[in-house]
């Protein structure tokens, strides 16, 4: 399908010709939001429902692990412990800009249903905070090779309207950079606290591999749509 991709200081959008569900996909540590778009085409979904994929640049910030330096972060990160890994005032700030997206594109006339929550790594972390706190049910959460920080936040947040919401969690078997044991921590939270995830691995490090695009392709078409991607 046709996007029409317009960038700005805050992020890239890719527009189809009418927006009917919204992909709010969130990037990892030191990339910025054009780092996923070229997912888009290869995930091959159908033409309808026609989808707009908003991708946010994180907020450039000193990043304590790499000695100070700025770079795009959704918060820092002060430690590899992975007990101490997380900086809730930076989280909290950026669980608000992406609460704030999805405010907008509900606003701008989609459904809450129809807005599915993405993101890879420190964004997946984001991802994961953002979705299961919001009040309104939404379409999906997907997490890539990502973990859970300040679990002790997102404890006082949880919402009941996204209890059930569809969770589709991807992860590495070679990650060096998330290991994958901090990947089944978040699981295994997340099934304590009763959510139902959909857990796929990969013969892969801290990245993406065709067959986790194509199994993206299959759930975020079963979430937004019910057809299937032309694969």
């Amino acid at each position: 399908m046709t996007h029409r991709q317009r960038s700005t200081e805050q992020g890239v959008t890719l527009e189809p010709h009418h927006a009917q569900a919204s992909v709010i996909w969130l990037h990892g540590l030191g990339a910025d939001g054009n780092d996923f778009v070229p997912i888009v085409p290869e995930l091959r979904l159908p033409p309808t429902p026609g989808i707009r994929y908003l991708f946010p640049h994180a907020t450039v910030r000193p990043v304590t692990i790499n000695n100070g330096y700025p770079m795009r972060a959704w918060y820092d990160i002060r430690s590899l412990d992975p007990n101490s890994r997380g900086d809730a005032p930076g989280l909290e700030e950026s669980i608000a800009r992406i609460t704030q997206l999805i405010d907008q594109e509900r606003a701008a006339g989609i459904p809450a249903a129809r807005i599915v929550i993405a993101g890879f790594s420190q964004g997946g972390a984001v991802a994961l905070h953002t979705a299961l706190s919001y009040p309104e049910s939404l379409g999906g959460l997907l997490a890539l090779s990502t973990y859970l920080p300040c679990p002790e936040l997102l404890d006082t947040r949880l919402t009941p309207a996204n209890q059930a919401i569809s969770i589709l969690m991807c992860h590495g078997t070679q990650d060096t950079v998330v290991a994958p044991t901090m990947a089944l921590s978040a699981r295994e939270w997340l099934n304590t606290h009763r959510y139902t995830v959909d857990w796929r691995s990969y013969d892969m490090a801290h990245s993406v591999c065709p067959a986790e695009i194509g199994d993206i392709a299959i759930w975020l078409s079963t979430q937004l749509n019910d057809s299937s991607p032309h694969r």
